[in-house]
């Protein structure tokens, strides 16, 4: 028997999901696709008027948290005409990054970052923080997709004089779509959702939310249908919405993901 076999896994998202539909086969497991990414709007207006902010007030710090988010700039500024000076901007400041795409995309830029977070969390980079000051300090924080209530309050509780870059926003879903797999979690129709990215669980508790059911929700996830994420930022996301149970592969890769949850339903039989 395949460790899998009898398994419904709830796939949230898009991209790859046939790729993983299959690994899922592979260990007898059954593949249900329920994207729940949404669609990533850029707005250039937007960011072009944070990008001009970002090439001529001296930043002591930048932070980039994604690496859409800092390629979304750099080409922005290549667009422009201002590709030297978004590199010389980014080489006179303190560079802070947090997961591994992020990194490499500034490795790419020929930049190292200062600090980097330990865990790909945003407490984790947060936490690289303590060694330095930041009262006074110019601040630039590229977010990702969707407020970051708790960095602009760690960064106003440091003293920092911050202002926000926002390249992309992520659109929830149609609630039929949304409707679909928040329904089969709160009835247990699945055994698992796999989460690629922490907008998928997000748009489906802000749903349950919205049909009164979120606690409901989030003791599903809890209690019958287990919560299975690519890595640890996704893990991060999924955590905050008050859901403790969460099986995460030690490398970040969907292989990764599908042979950890394959041996965690071996172990917990």
């Amino acid at each position: 028997m395949k460790k899998l076999e009898g398994k419904k896994i709830a796939i949230a998202g898009g991209r790859k999901a046939d790729e993983i539909s299959k690994l899922i086969e592979n260990f007898g497991g059954t593949p249900l696709i329920r994207p729940a990414q949404g669609t990533v709007f850029l707005d250039d207006s937007n960011v072009k008027e944070s990008l001009n902010r970002l090439l001529h007030e001296k930043c002591d710090w930048i932070i980039f948290t994604t690496g859409i988010g800092t390629d979304k700039l750099y080409r922005l500024a290549k667009e422009t005409g201002n590709e030297d000076q978004f590199i010389h901007v980014l080489k006179e400041a303190k560079i802070a990054a947090r997961g591994y795409k992020t990194v490499n995309v500034l490795k790419k830029l020929g930049i190292k970052p200062t600090i980097r977070d330990g865990d790909g969390t945003t407490a984790g980079l947060t936490r690289m923080f303590q060694p330095y000051n930041l009262e006074g300090q110019h601040v630039a924080l590229q977010l990702y997709g969707a407020p970051a209530p708790q960095m602009i309050d760690w960064l106003e509780k440091s003293g920092a004089n911050y202002f926000e870059i926002l390249p992309y926003r992520h659109i929830p879903p149609a609630d039929e779509k949304m409707e679909q797999i928040v329904s089969e979690i709160l009835n247990g129709a699945v055994d698992v959702v796999a989460f690629t990215s922490g907008p998928q669980i997000r748009f489906m508790v802000e749903y349950a939310h919205k049909i009164q059911k979120r606690t409901e929700f989030i003791h599903a996830l809890n209690e019958k249908v287990l919560a299975l994420s690519v890595g640890k930022v996704t893990e991060a996301a999924i955590r905050e919405e008050g859901i403790n149970r969460v099986v995460t592969p030690e490398i970040e890769r969907i292989g990764s993901m599908v042979v950890t949850l394959a041996e965690y339903v071996e172990k917990n039989k």
